[in-house]
């Protein structure tokens, strides 16, 4: 180690610069230390949130759920160095107090508009995250220099004297003391079910988009007016039926009576949808609680140290998820009893030993809420929720059309109302119990567990109930319903290639679809030994190891590199690289995403300063933490 320390970030994307400021945060004026970020996107912003892309493309968390501060409810060993939420920044914005922030003319009259419950364009959010690295960077004690190299990370190569040689894309090299791999979600090659489909596809003239970042596919391939089959329903579905209709010139109109309307610009091609659900992921919840404040009732600290202490690995299907359904409910029932007492015909301190009475699937427990809560709305039915379409039967394709669209209609109705607030209780509830579940530790999870149960089963349940896209993106869908540009297929659909084109066909709707292109609308699966990225192929097989999980019923790979909780890179020896760290899903920390809401104890936050803790302790800058 030299007197001063040197710390290359690959990728300066949010969560490098979180990590950044968290590093910067245990940094005084004595601190001597040189940063280098290396992405060939701007800093910030990265790839994902870059500003150079269509103006379209929205997040879809509102802008008062968006934060890259830490706060005061944040549990971490670090410094806790608060600043604005995406809504107080643009309220500081409007008053002048940002004299710094250049926002380009579309994001101008965005940021004018746009209240804390609106739903921010990815551009826009560029210009918070861009303030938010200047801002980090200009925090810096006077001994700390930051570089920005817009470049690629080709390899990393151990030196004689124990650092680390960066070898750029450019040619540009790189000594540097420890490395921080701070990569989001990446490029990989095609598993061979997709590369098949692509052979095929090609084969016979046809055309196929593989998994893909939708904002970076090419959708120029897809003719206009060409029958698209999309397999998909979730965020990256959406962000593709923005760019094929209003990215091709057509627009939406409200009505005289408040429905909107489609207009076509001609250019749209008719879109397929179809997923396993058969429909898209929930709205995003929009109401307020109006009752009493949320809490964990089955998945408590004591809950989980018993979970944790067992004598058996724990399995999600048979130990925990009855435990998350019944959480489920009691966010529901809770808000339901407690903020429209009207609505039922019993008090929460009476109902609330009903729902721990029975199991969460049972029919005593649906008969006792029947009798309890007249309203079928009201209810709630976690299996139901899940798969609304489960029990239907489908005369016809039109019949289909309507099923989904009822569904769609009531969904809006659940989550963007405030006589509808139970939505919300389920929406926290999911997050407790996200949180909770984080709490296990890893290796006590048996191998299914961990490999199928939580990244599928959990995630992609969590993820079609809490991160689904704003409410308006569900009314355009039903608009472009209604103009005959989007049609649904149902759920189960399965698709096979033919000379004639692909074929979409489901066990329970009658008859086919037949279509030139097929587009797979989800991000492809992260594997860290498979991506397009360079440097992290290299350090998932050279300097670290992949994370496989073994029992006497499953022997599997995660895809994943191998870090400890505080994120040193593991050899295959299970030895740590004292000088080479890694954060992000592509590590085998649990996945926490990146920014996060305002006074949530971020699950992402804690990992980000545990990180930035053990970096700054290895370099020896770390400062002492005021109490």
């Amino acid at each position: 180690m030299t007197d001063r320390a040197r710390l290359l970030l690959v990728g300066a994307g949010p969560r490098a610069i979180m990590l950044l400021e968290r590093l910067l945060a245990r940094t005084d004026e004595h601190t001597l230390l040189d940063i280098d970020l290396v992405d060939p996107h701007p800093p910030g912003a990265g790839r994902i949130w870059r500003r150079a892309q269509s103006p379209l493309l929205k997040l879809n968390s509102m802008t008062r759920d968006v934060t890259v501060f830490t706060d005061d409810s944040c549990t971490i060993d670090g410094p806790v160095r608060p600043g604005p939420s995406l809504n107080q920044w643009l309220e500081l914005w409007r008053v002048g107090e940002l004299p710094d922030v250049d926002l380009d003319e579309l994001s101008e009259a965005e940021a004018r508009a746009l209240g804390p419950d609106g739903f921010p364009t990815r551009r826009l959010h560029s210009h918070y995250l861009d303030w938010f690295f200047r801002t980090t960077a200009a925090s810096a004690p006077a001994g700390v220099t930051i570089r920005q190299h817009a470049d690629t990370v080709a390899a990393v190569r151990p030196t004689a004297d124990g650092r680390h040689l960066v070898v750029l894309a450019t040619g540009s090299e790189i000594v540097t003391d420890a490395v921080a791999y701070c990569l989001g979600h990446t490029e990989r090659d095609l598993d061979p079910a997709t590369a098949a489909l692509a052979e095929a596809s090609a084969r016979h003239g046809l055309v196929y988009v593989p998994p893909a970042f939708t904002a970076d596919a090419d959708l120029s391939v897809i003719p206009e007016g060409a029958d698209v089959i999309v397999r998909g329903m979730g965020l990256a579905a959406v962000d593709l039926v923005v760019l094929l209709t209003q990215g091709r010139g057509g627009r939406f109109d409200r009505a005289g009576d408040g429905s909107l309307r489609y207009l076509a610009s001609g250019r749209e091609p008719r879109l397929h949808l179809g997923s396993r659900r058969g429909v898209p992921y929930r709205s995003k919840v929009t109401s307020t609680l109006q009752g009493d404040p949320p809490q964990r009732e089955v998945l408590t600290p004591d809950a989980v140290a018993a979970l944790a202490a067992s004598g058996h690995p724990i399995d999600f299907e048979r130990d925990v998820w009855p435990l998350v359904a019944t959480e489920l409910l009691h966010g529901h029932y809770r808000e339901l009893f407690t903020g429209h007492p009207d609505r039922v015909s019993t008090t929460w301190t009476e109902f609330r030993p009903v729902l721990r009475a029975h199991p969460w699937d049972s029919s005593a427990l649906r008969e006792a809420i029947a009798a309890a809560v007249p309203e079928p709305l009201d209810r709630f039915d976690v299996a139901a929720f899940d798969r609304p379409l489960a029990g239907a039967r489908f005369l016809d394709e039109e019949d289909v059309q309507r099923q989904v669209r009822a569904h769609i209609a009531d969904d809006l109705l659940l989550r963007t109302t405030e006589e509808r607030s139970p939505a919300q209780g389920v929406f926290i509830a999911a997050l407790l119990s996200f949180m909770a579940l984080s709490e296990i530790p890893k290796e006590r999870w048996n191998a299914r567990s961990r490999a199928q149960s939580l990244p599928v089963r959990w995630h992609t349940f969590f993820s079609y109930l809490a991160s689904g896209p704003p409410p308006h993106r569900l009314e355009e869908l039903l608009a472009l319903s209604e103009a005959g540009v989007v049609r649904f297929l149902g759920p189960d659909i399965e698709v096979t290639v033919t000379p004639h084109g692909f074929s979409a066909s489901g066990p329970r709707v009658p008859g086919e679809t037949v279509a030139g292109a097929l587009v797979d609308a989800w991000l492809p699966a992260a594997d860290a030994a498979l991506s397009t990225n360079e440097a992290l192929r290299e350090l998932v097989t050279v300097h670290g190891s992949e994370l496989r999980v073994t029992d006497a019923e499953y022997d599997g790979s995660l895809g994943r590199v191998r870090v400890s909780d505080d994120g040193q890179v593991l050899r295959r020896d299970d030895a740590a690289h004292d000088t080479l760290f890694a954060t992000g899903p592509f590590t085998s920390l649990t996945e926490a995403g990146a920014f996060t809401r305002p006074n949530a104890d971020s699950l992402s936050l804690r990992q980000t300063d545990r990180v930035a803790g053990a970096i700054a302790a290895r370099l020896g800058v770390a400062v002492p933490v005021t109490p």
